[in-house]
């Protein structure tokens, strides 16, 4: 048996689903059931995780974060962002850190694709980076 499509999720993707952002709530809902229901290993970036709380505690509660953070983990891995990381991303030719670093951690947890909403910031590099809708249909 096929090992799953492993996958690097940007925090966008997943701030889509937790605000319900029209128009993209539906493939980002419908991408991050398919990582719960084991179609996809689907994993987030460290950094993306400490964000996450941070965003989610100041609308609601520290309480809901760690709530909502903990529902997520039960079928997000979490990629690594070790000083390799660190340095691998300084090296990219990026100018938004914060995305080369995503970059870096798709990189060196083996993602076959990044997803994210802002293709436009990721160079063609080693991974290719799709939208959910887009990468959606190769599920199919």
């Amino acid at each position: 048996m096929a090992q799953p499509t492993r996958i690097l999720i940007d925090l966008n993707i997943i701030l889509e689903v937790l605000q319900r952002r029209e128009p993209f709530y539906a493939a980002s809902a419908q991408l991050l059931a398919a990582a719960e229901t084991g179609r996809l290993h689907a994993s987030i970036a460290a950094h993306s995780v400490t964000t996450l709380f941070y965003l989610i505690a100041k609308d609601q509660s520290a309480q809901r974060a760690r709530v909502i953070l903990s529902d997520l983990l039960q079928f997000l891995q979490v990629a690594s962002v070790t000083p390799a990381t660190i340095e691998q991303a300084l090296a990219l030719p990026m100018t938004d850190f914060e995305d080369a670093v995503q970059l870096a951690a798709a990189l060196e947890a083996r993602a076959d694709y990044l997803i994210t909403r802002n293709i436009k910031d990721y160079p063609e590099y080693r991974i290719p980076v799709l939208q959910p809708a887009e990468f959606l249909t190769l599920l199919a």
